[in-house]
C-alpha cells in the first residue's frame, strides 16, 4: 500500500502545481485522486486509464516542473506494472515530444522512462516502437544544444538498451545465456606466465559457454531476433559512416558506432555462431569495414585515421580473430597478414605499438594461438600466420641492436619489467623530453615483442601440460623406453609448434637476456627459458632441447673475458667448453643473473632427469664448476662489494645466495630417486667419466689445475654418494659400480684421494645397511624372517656380506696402517649405526677384531675395542647365540693386553654388561633343581618362578625377544666363562685391573645371583669367591713392603725426578690390601643380598666359621682399612636380616663371639688404627643391638654389656693423661657415649636396666671409704622386696672391679662432714658426657627399676653436684644439678598424678628415697650455695648463669616439692625446711663486718632462702587446693620462720646498739625491712595458726571468728616488735607501727577507721 501512498502524494503535488495556471489538470489530479482511493492494486491502475490520463496530461502542458512531476509518476507507474502495453504509443510519443524540450532535467528524465521501459514488461515489441524508442536516445546524443551530462546519459542509456536487446535475442532464440568478457584487456601489470594462465582459465569459460550450442546454424530468426539483427545492420551502416534506415538517424559519430559494434561481438558469440543471419552480416559487412579501416596504403582522413578509432578497429578485429577465427577462416588470415604487415612498414610508433598489443594478446592467450596455429600453420592451404607472428616479435626484438638509443632502450624495457614484477604500469614522467617520449615508446614495443615472445613459450608449455595431462603425452618422469609415438592431436600440435617456433624465439631471447640487466626481464626470459625447455623435454625434441640448455648454460658463470672470447658460437651439448676451466686463484663473480639461470638450470634438470641424455655430460661439467666456485674463497656475488672485509661478506647476501646454490646442487642428484635405472646409471657413467678425467692429470698438471681437478673429483664422489643414498631401495644393480670406483680412488697414491675414497666407503657402506632393505635382526626374527648360517646364505645375506666385504679387502689387502686404520674406523661406524641389523657378518667382523687385539699398534686395538665395545653395550641382542662365546673371548683378549690399560679396564666392564645379557636367558630355564633352589628363600625369586605378576610377565616377553634364543646349559656355560676370566684378571699385576675385575664379579654376582641354582651358587662360592678371597689375603701378606717409586718424569740437577704416588698405595702390600677390601666389600654385599638362600647350601656353616676366622685375623692383623672391611663384611649381613627375624641365634651369638675376642686380644694393639677399629666395632655393636632387639635376652645383654665395658676399661687404662693432654674425651669413649642411648633395654629384659644404668654409674665420682659401701649395702637390702632374685644373681653376677679403676671424688652425704678430694680433675671430662644421657636413661626405665636405682643415681649426681667446691669453673656440677632437678620434677609430677594410686615402691624404699633428696639439697644448698667459691671464670655471664642455677634449684625445692603432695616422712620435711632456714641465715649469723664483706649473691640467695619460708607459711584464699601436705609443711615452716624471725629482730638491736653511730650493712637493713614487710602481708591457715606457742584463751578466741585473714604470728613477735620501737632507723620504726596496727586488729582493738589507716600509714613507711 505503501505505492498507492506515493501516487496520491504525487497527485496532490500535481494538483498544487497546476492550481492556479492549469485547472483542468488540477480538477483531473483531484479527480483521480478520488478514483485512486477507490482502487487496491497496481493491476486496477492499469485498467483504469484516468490515472495514467492526468499524467500525460501534465507532460502535455510542457512545463517544467509539470513534466517532470508526470515523468516521474509514469516512471513509477510502469516500474510497478501499473500501465496497459496499449498505452506504450502514446507514452513514446509524450516522451519524443519532451526529448524536443531544451531542459536538462527533462531530458534526462525523459532518458530515464526510456530506460525504464526497456527494463520493464513494457518492453516494445514491434520494430516501429523499438525503433522510435531508440531514435529518442540517438537524437539526444547528436543533438548539438544537448548538455554533455545529457550526451553521455544518452550513449549510457543506447549501451544498455543495446544490450537488453541482444539479451532478448539470446534468450528469445534459446541461445546458452552469459555474456564473455575476453580478449585484449589483459592486465598490463602482471608477468606473461600469469597472463598465459589467465587466458587458459578464460578459454575453459569460453568453451563451456558455446559448448551448448548447435551444432549447425539456423537460419529462421524470431520476431525478436530479427529485431537485433535490424539494430546490428544500422549499427554497421552507422559504423561505416552511413546513415540508419531503420533507427532513421542520418548520422552518427563512428567511433561511437564502432565501439557498440565491439561490445556486441564480444559479449554475444553464441549469437553470431548460431544465427546464420547474423554471420553473414559479421562475415559481409563488418569485416569488409574491417578491412577497409585497417589499410594503411591509403591516407586516412577525418575520424578514421585517429588513435581513437584505429584502436577500435583493432580492438575489433582481434576479437574477430580470437573468437570467429574457426568460421571466419579466409578473413582472419587476412586480418593476421594485414596485422603482421604492419610491423614492418613504417607507421607511427602508437600504431605499430597498438599492432604489437594486439599481437601480444594473441601470444599470450593459448586457446586462440593454438587455434591459428591449428587452423593456419598446421593445415598447407593455409598461410603459417603464427609462425609470422613470431618472426615479426623477434624482428622488432632485435631491431635493437641497430638503433642509435639502443642502451637507454634496453634500460627502459628493463625499467618497465621491474614495474610490472612490482604490480604498477610504467608511467613516463609529464615533463619528458620527446627524445625520451621516443626512447620510451621504442622500449614500449620492444617489451610487447618480448612478452609477445614469452606468451608463445608460455603457452607451448601450458598446451604440453594439457597433452600430458590428457594421457597423450607421457610425463618425463614415466618410464619411456623406448618413447611412445605421439598420435594425438595435442601432441602434434606441440610438436609442430616447437619444430616451427624454437629457432626464432632461442634467438630472440638469447638476444635480449645477453643484453638485459634488469632483474625482472632476466626473470621472465629465464623463466621462459625454463618451461620451453621443459616442453622439449616433454615432447622429446632433443635438438631444441640441446640448444636451448646450451644456450642457457651459457649465462651461468661468468668467466674471465679471455676465455669468453675462445667462445662466441654456440656449441652443442657434448661439446668441451673452454669457459668452464678455470682457475680458482682468478676471481669469479656471480652476477643475479648468473643466480638466476644457475636456479633455472636445476630446475629444468630436476624435471627433465629422465630424458637428459647425453646432455648430462654439459649439465655436470656446469655444476662442478658452480661447485668449484661456491668453495672458492675468491668466489662472490654482484650485490657485495670485493673491497669489504671477508667477515663481512661471509655474513652478506652473497652468502645466502652461494647456499642456496649449494642446496639446490645436493637436491638435483637427491632426485635420482625418481630417475629411471638406467638413466641413474648414465649420470653415474658420467660422474665416472669425469673422475677419470680429472685422475689422469692430477700428478702431471700444474698445482692451480690440480687443485681444480680435486675438487672436481670430489663433486663426483659426493654426488655418487647422495645418488646412491637417494637410491637405497634399488642400490642391488648400483653398489658394484659405486664401490669400485671408491676402492678404485683409495688405491691412488694421493693422500687426500684415499681419505676422500675412504669417507665415501664410510657414508655408503652406512647408508646401504641403515635402508629399509635391512630390518632389526628381532624383528626379523619375531617375524620366523631370519635362517640358521648352516643352511645357506639369503639373497639378504648376499647383499649383507657384498656390504661389508669391502672392509676385509681394504684391511687385509694393505700394510698401510692408514688404510687399516681407515677401515677399522669404518667398521666402527657401521656397527655404531646398524650393528643390530647385521647377521651373517658377524663371524668375519669378530675375527677381524681379535686379531687387532694381538697388535702393538696402540691406534688400532683403541679402534678395535672401540667396536668390540659397541657391539657388547648395543649389539649382543642381535648377534647369533654361536658366536656369543667368541664374543667373551675376545673381550678377554682385550682385557688381558697390556698395551692400553684403559682398554683392559673398560673391557672388564663389557663383561658385566655380558652378563647382564646371559642372565635375561636364566629367567626362561625351567629346571627342577632351579625352581627348588629359587622358591623357598627370596620374594623376588618367587616371582621368578610362576607367580610373576602381570605387569612382570610384560617385561619377561619383553626381555625374551631381545634376548637370543639361548637355553640353560649355554647360559651357565656362558657365565662361568666369564667368571673365569674375571676371577684370572683378579690375580692380574696391574692392580686397577684386578680391583675392576674383583669388582665386576661380585656387582654380577649381586645383581643375577636371583637367578642362579643351588649348584651354581656352590660352584661360585667353592671355585670363585672364597678362592678370590684367599689369594687376595695371601698376596696381601706376602707382598713387598718396598716403597715404590713413581714414573720417571725426567731430571733435575743430574737426578732423576719421579711422579709423587700417595702413601696409602706406595707399596705392593697397600695395593693387596686395597684389592682385599674389595673382596671383603663383594663379600658383604652376596651376604647381604642372599644370606637366607646361602644358609640353605650344604657346608655353608663352614664357610661362615672360615670367614669369622679370616675376619678375626684381619682385625688383628691387618690393615687399618682390611680391618674396618672385614667388621663391615661381618656387619652388613647380621644387620640385613637381624630386622626381618629371618636370622639364626647361632650367627648372633658368634658375632658377639668373635667382637669380644677382637677386644680381648686387642689390649696390646695401640695407635689411631687400633682405636678406629675399636670405635667401628662399638657402632657395630650399637646398630647391632638397634636392628636385633627382639633376638637379645639377659644373657646376650649382658654379653654385650661386657663387650663395651671391656671396650671403656682399655680405653681408660691406655688414655693415661689423654684428656690432660688434648682436653677431649678419648675417641673410644665418644664412641661409648654415642652408642649409649641405644642401649635402652626392651619390654622383655626391662630387667636389664639395672645392669646397665648401675654399670654406667660407676664411672661418676665415687665414695672411698668403706663405711659408706656398707651404708651402700644396707640400704640395698632395704629395698630387697622389689628387687627379684634374677635381678639380685645378675647385679652380683655382672662384671666388677671397675669402681677402683680410677680415683674418685665423693663426700659423705648423711652425716654432712667434710669432702675429702681423692680424685684428679681430668676424669670429669667423660663424666660430663655421661651424666645427661645417664639422667634420660633413668627416666625412660621401667617403674620398678627405676625405683630401685632412684636412691643410688641420686648419690651419683649428689657426688657430681658436690665437685662444684674443686671446680667451681667445670661443667659436671652443672650438669648434675640439671638431671637431679629433672629428675625430682618428674618424681613430683608423677606423685601428683598417681597421689591415690599405688606408685610402685614400698614406704621404705620412697623414706630412702626422700632422705637422699634431703642428704644432696642439705650438702648442696648449704655447702655450695649462697657461697664465694673460688674461680678462674671472670665472666658476668657465667656468674649469673650459677646463681640462675641456684635459684632453679631452690624453687624447684620450695615450690615444686615442698608444695606438691609428696609422701616425705616427717623429718624428711623438717630436713628440707630446716635446710633452707639454714641458708637464710647466713647474712643475720654472720659478724656485721663479714656482711660488709660478703658478695652480693650470697645475701640474694639468704633474702631468697627466707623468702620461701614466707611463701611456705602463708595461705592464700584462693588457694583450694590445701591439703594434708601443705597443711604440714606450713606448720612446720612457720616455727622455723617465727624463730628466725625473732633471731633476726633481736640481732639487728644488738648490732645496732654495737655499732653505735655506724649504719648498719644494707644487707642486713633489706633483711630486717623484708622481714617486717613481708610480716604485716602474711597471712596463716588455721591449721597452721594452732601450732603456734599462744595462750589457750587466744588459740579459742581466734578459732571461733571464722575470719581467713588473721595473722595469729604478730602475736607470738609481738615482744620483739615492742623492742624495735627504739630503733634508730625511721623505716624500721614505721613498720613496727604497722604492725602493731595489725595485732590491734587481730586483738579486735581497733578503731573504726582503722583499716584504710593503717593502709595510709603503712604505705608512707614503704616510702622512706
Amino acid at each position: 500500500m505503501a505505492f498507492m501512498a506515493v501516487l496520491e502524494s504525487d497527485l496532490r503535488a500535481l494538483s498544487a502545481e497546476a492550481r492556479r495556471r492549469y485547472p483542468a489538470v488540477k480538477d483531473g489530479a483531484e479527480h483521480a485522486i478520488i478514483k485512486l482511493r477507490s482502487l487496491s492494486s497496481p493491476g486496477e491502475i492499469a485498467q483504469n486509464e484516468d490515472i495514467l490520463r492526468i499524467f500525460l496530461m501534465a507532460c502535455e502542458v510542457k512545463t517544467v516542473k509539470l513534466s517532470v512531476i508526470g515523468l516521474s509518476c509514469l516512471q513509477k507507474l510502469i516500474s510497478h506494472d501499473a500501465v496497459a502495453a496499449s498505452a506504450l504509443y502514446e507514452i513514446l510519443s509524450t516522451l519524443r515530444d519532451h526529448a524536443e524540450m531544451a531542459d536538462d532535467s527533462v531530458q534526462l528524465k525523459t532518458l530515464q522512462t526510456v530506460l525504464i521501459i526497456l527494463q520493464s514488461p513494457l518492453h516494445p515489441q514491434t520494430e516501429d516502437d523499438m525503433a522510435q524508442a531508440l531514435g529518442i536516445c540517438l537524437r539526444l546524443l547528436e543533438n548539438n544544444r544537448s548538455s554533455d551530462s545529457v550526451r553521455n546519459t544518452a550513449a549510457a542509456t543506447f549501451r544498455q538498451a543495446v544490450a537488453l536487446i541482444f539479451d532478448h535475442v539470446v534468450c528469445a532464440e534459446t541461445l546458452p545465456a552469459g555474456k564473455l568478457s575476453f580478449g585484449g584487456y589483459i592486465s598490463r601489470t602482471s608477468p606473461v606466465s600469469g597472463d598465459v594462465s589467465c587466458s587458459i582459465n578464460l578459454s575453459e569459460s569460453l568453451d563451456e559457454s558455446v559448448s551448448g550450442r548447435s551444432s549447425l546454424m539456423r537460419e529462421t530468426l524470431t520476431k525478436v531476433g530479427k529485431l537485433g539483427l535490424r539494430l546490428l545492420e544500422d549499427l554497421t551502416a552507422l559504423a561505416a559512416g552511413g546513415s540508419a534506415i531503420w533507427l532513421r538517424v542520418s548520422s552518427l559519430q563512428r567511433s561511437f558506432a564502432l565501439d557498440i559494434l565491439e561490445f556486441v561481438l564480444s559479449n554475444y558469440v553464441a549469437v553470431f555462431r548460431t544465427l546464420l543471419p547474423y554471420e553473414q552480416v559479421l562475415r559481409h559487412q563488418i569485416c569488409s569495414l574491417l578491412m577497409t579501416s585497417l589499410r594503411t596504403n591509403v591516407e586516412l582522413e577525418g575520424e578514421a585515421g585517429e588513435p581513437s578509432f584505429r584502436r577500435l578497429v583493432l580492438r575489433s578485429v582481434a576479437h574477430i580473430i580470437r573468437l570467429y577465427s574457426s568460421s571466419l577462416i579466409t578473413e582472419c588470415e587476412v586480418f593476421l597478414s594485414m596485422l603482421v604487415k604492419v610491423t614492418f612498414l613504417d607507421l607511427p610508433l602508437w600504431h605499430r605499438i597498438l599492432v604489437l598489443e594486439i599481437l601480444r594478446g594473441f601470444c599470450v592467450e593459448a586457446r586462440t594461438l593454438r587455434i591459428l596455429f591449428r587452423n593456419f600453420d598446421m593445415n598447407p592451404k593455409n598461410t603459417n600466420v603464427v609462425e609470422g607472428m613470431v618472426k615479426a616479435l623477434a624482428r622488432v626484438v632485435s631491431s635493437v641492436q641497430v638503433q642509435e638509443t639502443s642502451e637507454e632502450s634496453l634500460a627502459a624495457v628493463a625499467g618497465m619489467f621491474n614495474s610490472k614484477a612490482k604490480g604498477v604500469e610504467w608511467i613516463l614522467d609529464n615533463d619528458a623530453s620527446n627524445a625520451a617520449v621516443l626512447v620510451a615508446s621504442e622500449a614500449h614495443s620492444i617489451t610487447l615483442a618480448v612478452e609477445g615472445l614469452l606468451g608463445v613459450v608460455f603457452t607451448v608449455a601450458t598446451l604440453t601440460d594439457e597433452a600430458v595431462d590428457s594421457g597423450e603425452i607421457e610425463s618425463p618422469r614415466c618410464d619411456y623406453d623406448p618413447p611412445a609415438k605421439k598420435t594425438g592431436n595435442a601432441a602434434l600440435l606441440c610438436l609442430s609448434m616447437v619444430d616451427s617456433l624454437w629457432l626464432t624465439i632461442l634467438d630472440a631471447l638469447s638476444f635480449i637476456l645477453a643484453r638485459s640487466q634488469g632483474e625482472a626481464i632476466v626473470l621472465e626470459i629465464l623463466k621462459g627459458y625454463q618451461a620451453f625447455t621443459q616442453a622439449c623435454g616433454v615432447l622429446r625434441a632433443v635438438e631444441p632441447l640441446n640448444s636451448f640448455l646450451a644456450s642457457l648454460c651459457k649465462f651461468t658463470i661468468i668467466f674471465p673475458i679471455e676465455a669468453e672470447k675462445k667462445s662466441s658460437t654456440l656449441q652443442s651439448p657434448g661439446s668441451k667448453r673452454s669457459e668452464l676451466v678455470v682457475d680458482q686463484r682468478e676471481s669469479v663473480v656471480l652476477t643475479p643473473k648468473n643466480v638466476q639461470a644457475l636456479r633455472t638450470l636445476f630446475n629444468i634438470a630436476h624435471r627433465l632427469h629422465n630424458v637428459l641424455g647425453p646432455s648430462w655430460v654439459l649439465v655436470l661439467e656446469t655444476l662442478a664448476a658452480l661447485d668449484r666456485a661456491i668453495h672458492s674463497p675468491h668466489a662472490t656475488t654482484q650485490e657485495v662489494s670485493t673491497a669489504v672485509p671477508k667477515l663481512t661478506r661471509e655474513s652478506s647476501g652473497q652468502s645466502s645466495d652461494l647456499n642456496i646454490l649449494s642446496s639446490l646442487n645436493s637436491q638435483l642428484f637427491e632426485s635420482s630417486a625418481l630417475m629411471y635405472i638406467s638413466a641413474v646409471k648414465s649420470l653415474l657413467s658420467a660422474l665416472g667419466q669425469l673422475t677419470q678425467q680429472c685422475m689422469a692429470g692430477i700428478s702431471s698438471g700444474s698445482v692451480p689445475a690440480s687443485s681444480q681437478k680435486v675438487g672436481n673429483i670430489n663433486f663426483s664422489v659426493e654426488r655418487m654418494i647422495s645418488i646412491l643414498v637417494n637410491n637405497l631401495h634399488r642400490v642391488e644393480p648400483l653398489w658394484d659400480q659405486v664401490v669400485g670406483h671408491f676402492l678404485e680412488l683409495a688405491d691412488n697414491s694421493n693422500q687426500h684421494l684415499r681419505n676422500m675414497a675412504l669417507d665415501a666407503l664410510d657414508e655408503s657402506i652406512c647408508a646401504v645397511l641403515g635402508s629399509d632393505q635391512f630390518p632389526d635382526n628381532t624383528t626379523s626374527r619375531s617375524n620366523g624372517l631370519s635362517q640358521s648360517m648352516e643352511t645357506g646364505l639369503t639373497n639378504l645375506g648376499s647383499l649383507e656380506c657384498a656390504v661389508i666385504a669391502p672392509l676385509r679387502v681394504l684391511y687385509n689387502s694393505t700394510q698401510n696402517v692408514d688404510s687399516r686404520i681407515g677401515s677399522l674406523k669404518i667398521l666402527l661406524h657401521v656397527l655404531e649405526r646398524h650393528g643390530e641389523k647385521l647377521h651373517y657378518s658377524w663371524p668375519n667382523i669378530l675375527e677381524m677384531l681379535r686379531s687387532v687385539a694381538d697388535s702393538s699398534d696402540k691406534e688400532l686395538i683403541t679402534l678395535g675395542f672401540q667396536s668390540l665395545r659397541v657391539i657388547m653395550n648395543d649389539g649382543l641382542s642381535t648377534i647369533p647365540a654361536a658366536c656369543l662365546q667368541v664374543c667373551v673371548d675376545v673381550t678377554g683378549a682385550y682385557s688381558a693386553q697390556k698395551t692400553e690399560l684403559n682398554i683392559s679396564l673398560t673391557a672388564i666392564g663389557l663383561l658385566w654388561t655380558t652378563t647382564d645379557f646371559i642372565a635375561k636367558g636364566l629367567i626362561h630355564g625351567h629346571g627342577e633343581e632351579k625352581e627348588t633352589g629359587i622358591s623357598d628363600v627370596h620374594p623376588i625369586l618367587k616371582q621368578l618362578d610362576g607367580e610373576i605378576p602381570k605387569e612382570q610377565t610384560m617385561n619377561v616377553s619383553d626381555a625374551n625377544d631381545q634376548a637370543p634364543m639361548l637355553n640353560i646349559v649355554d647360559s651357565d656355560r656362558l657365565l662361568f666363562s666369564v667368571f673365569s676370566l674375571l676371577q684370572k684378571l683378579g690375580a692380574d699385576e696391574r692392580p686397577e685391573v684386578r680391583n675392576s675385575a674383583v669388582r665386576t664379579l661380585f656387582q654380577t654376582l649381586g645383581s643375577h645371583g636371583q637367578k642362579l641354582s643351588k649348584s651354581m651358587w656352590e660352584d661360585c662360592l667353592w671355585n670363585y669367591v672364597f678362592p678370590t678371597l684367599d689369594r687376595a689375603s695371601h698376596m696381601a701378606a706376602t707382598s713387598s713392603k718396598d716403597e715404590w717409586h713413581g714414573k720417571e718424569l725426567g731430571t733435575r740437577g743430574g737426578k732423576a725426578v719421579h711422579m709423587l704416588i700417595h702413601h696409602s698405595r706406595n707399596t705392593a702390600q697397600k695395593q693387596w690390601d686395597e684389592t682385599l677390601v674389595l673382596v671383603l666389600g663383594g663379600v658383604a654385599r652376596i651376604l647381604r643380598s642372599f644370606f637366607p638362600f646361602l644358609r640353605s647350601l650344604s657346608n655353608f656353616w663352614s664357610g661362615w666359621e672360615s670367614l669369622l676366622l679370616f675376619v678375626k685375623n684381619s682385625i688383628l692383623n691387618g690393615s687399618k682399612e682390611v680391618a674396618l672391611a672385614a667388621i663391615n663384611c661381618l656387619q652388613t649381613p647380621i644387620l640385613s636380616h637381624s630386622s626381618k627375624g629371618n636370622l639364626p641365634m647361632p650367627y648372633l651369638e658368634s658375632v658377639l663371639d668373635v667382637y669380644e675376642l677382637v677386644l680381648q686380644k686387642s689390649t696390646n694393639l695401640t695407635g689411631n688404627a687400633a682405636i678406629k677399629v675399636k670405635q667401628e666395632i662399638l657402632h657395630s655393636l650399637g646398630e647391632l643391638y638397634v636392628q636385633a632387639q627382639k633376638m637379645f635376652d639377659d644373657r646376650l645383654y649382658t654379653q654385650l654389656l661386657a663387650v663395651i665395658h671391656l671396650a671403656i676399661k682399655q680405653a681408660i687404662v691406655a688414655s693415661d693423661n689423654c684428656e690432660t693432654e688434648y682436653g677431649h674425651v678419648p675417641p673410644v669413649l665418644r664412641t661409648v657415649l654415642e652408642i649409649l642411648p641405644m642401649l635402652c633395654p626392651t619390654e622383655h629384659i626391662s630387667a636389664m636396666w639395672l645392669i646397665l644404668l648401675q654399670d654406667f654409674l660407676q664411672y661418676l665420682p665415687r665414695l672411698n671409704s668403706a663405711v659408706q659401701s656398707e651404708e651402700d649395702d644396707a640400704e640395698e637390702a632395704s629395698t630387697s622386696d622389689r628387687v627379684r632374685d634374677a635381678h639380685l644373681r645378675i647385679k652380683h653376677e655382672r662384671p666388677n672391679g671397675t669402681a677402683s679403676i680410677t680415683p674418685r671424688v665423693g663426700d659423705s652425704l648423711s652425716s654432712g662432714l667434710k669432702t675429702s678430694v681423692t680424685a684428679s680433675i681430668p676424669n670429669y671430662m667423660f663424666a660430663e658426657k655421661l651424666v645427661p644421657l645417664l639422667v634420660d636413661l633413668f627416666l625412660q626405665a621401667a617403674a620398678v627399676e627405676k625405683y630401685i636405682l632412684y636412691p643410688e643415681i641420686i648419690q651419683s649426681l649428689g657426688r657430681c653436684m658436690t665437685t662444684r667446691r674443686d671446680n667451681p669453673d667445670g661443667s659436671l656440677w652443672r650438669l648434675a644439678v640439671e638431671g637431679f632437678n629433672r629428675i625430682l620434677v618428674d618424681d613430683a609430677s608423677n606423685s601428683t598424678i598417681n597421689a591415690r594410686s599405688d606408685s610402685g615402691a614400698s614406704k621404705p624404699a620412697r623414706a630412702r628415697i626422700w632422705k637422699e633428696v634431703a642428704d644432696v639439697y642439705e650438702v648442696f644448698l648449704v655447702g655450695y650455695c649462697g657461697r664465694a667459691l673460688p674461680s678462674d671464670s671472670f665472666s658476668t655471664v657465667d656468674v649469673k648463669t650459677d646463681e640462675s642455677l641456684e635459684m632453679t634449684i631452690l624453687q624447684i625445692l620450695g615450690d615444686k616439692i615442698l608444695k606438691s603432695p609428696i609422701d616425705a616422712p616427717i623429718d624428711i620435711l623438717q630436713r628440707l625446711v630446716s635446710t633452707l632456714d639454714r641458708c637464710a641465715s647466713r647474712t643475720c649469723s654472720l659478724p656485721v663486718d663479714f656482711v660488709e664483706l660478703m658478695p652480693s649473691h650470697c645475701s640474694r640467695f639468704s633474702l631468697i632462702c627466707l623468702q620461701k619460708l614466707f611463701s611456705l607459711s602463708s595461705y592464700d584464699i584462693k588457694d583450694h587446693d590445701w591439703n594434708t601436705a601443705k597443711s604440714e609443711v606450713s606448720k612446720i615452716a612457720i616455727m622455723v620462720l617465727i624463730m628466725r624471725c625473732e633471731y633476726i629482730l633481736s640481732r639487728f638491736l644488738i648490732d645496732e646498739n654495737d655499732l653505735g653511730g655506724r649504719p648498719l650493712p644494707s644487707a642486713r637493713l633489706e633483711e630486717i625491712i623484708y622481714v617486717l614487710e613481708e610480716l604485716g602481708r602474711l597471712v596463716i591457715h588455721s591449721d597452721t595458726a594452732s601450732i603456734l606457742p599462744l595462750k589457750p584463751y587466744l588459740k579459742g578466741a581466734l578459732s571461733r571468728e571464722m575470719n581467713y585473714d588473721r595473722r595469729p604470728h604478730l602475736l607470738v613477735l609481738f615482744p620483739s616488735f615492742s623492742e624495735l620501737t627504739v630503733s634508730r632507723e625511721a623505716k624500721v620504726r614505721a613498720l613496727v607501727q604497722v604492725l602493731f596496727r595489725l595485732v590491734s586488729k587481730e586483738l579486735s582493738l581497733e578503731r573504726v577507721s582503722f583499716t584504710s589507716q593503717t593502709a595510709e600509714e603503712f604505705q608512707r613507711t614503704k616510702q622512706f
